[in-house]
């Protein structure tokens, strides 16, 4: 049993001696996700105001953008589909789109420019993504280990430690909250606009490799 006590005592000590190391790089890690959330907040801010709003109405754009490549002026129709473009990169979608659509097999090429704007537009969901949880995480870690040394400190009477290490516990408490909710809030609103931005690229992809003559559908 003593041989158990010790070893367990051994133990405790281990884990409150690596959760002591620990306090550094988590404060440390805490603020760089408050600086990189910040990032992020005025990148969307950018993002937000640099992007086009749609002048044209979608069908009426798609039908004669098609018209126009099917009477051979490709530049025509995609100078049609420019309005739509919210973001660079759905421009450059749209563009390859215009440029493969009528060309044999071209489907499998549209197809994987469509999986390409989705998946960078997922890559660039990430990293909000993970604040969500990275943010919550950092504040449940920098609560927790400086809980220890405040309870030793009460223990002792020592109530400036208590104080100071309370202090550092709730401050990273709210801190890793609000990266969590500004991160959440980011991601929300992106994968709407991203996901909108896709329905508006598969539309006018589908419109555009339309193997019905242009003449046919009018009659």
């Amino acid at each position: 049993m003593l041989a158990l006590a010790l070893s367990t005592h051994g133990i405790d000590d281990t884990i409150f001696h690596v959760a002591n190391v620990l306090e550094v790089p988590v404060l440390l890690l805490a603020l760089l996700a408050l600086a990189d959330v910040i990032f992020e907040l005025g990148t969307f801010a950018v993002e937000v105001r640099t992007r086009r709003r749609r002048g044209v109405d979608l069908e009426e754009a798609a039908t004669n953008s098609r018209r126009e490549l099917r009477a051979n002026d490709p530049g025509a129709a995609s100078a049609t589909l420019t309005p739509i473009a919210r973001s660079a990169a759905m421009a450059g979608t749209l563009r390859i789109i215009v440029s493969h659509a009528l060309l044999p097999g071209g489907e499998h090429r549209l197809s994987k420019a469509l999986a390409d704007f989705d998946f960078d537009s997922q890559r660039r969901l990430a990293r909000t993504r993970l604040l969500v949880r990275a943010g919550p995480a950092l504040g449940l870690m920098g609560t927790l280990i400086p809980l220890s040394p405040a309870l030793t400190g009460l223990a002792q009477g020592d109530v400036s430690r208590l104080s100071e290490n309370l202090r550092l516990a709730f401050s990273v408490t709210v801190l890793g909250l609000l990266i969590g909710a500004v991160a959440f809030g980011l991601s929300l609103y992106r994968d709407r606009m991203y996901g909108q931005d896709l329905s508006d690229l598969e539309y006018v992809a589908a419109v555009m490799s339309d193997p019905r003559d242009v003449s046919d559908e009018a009659a």
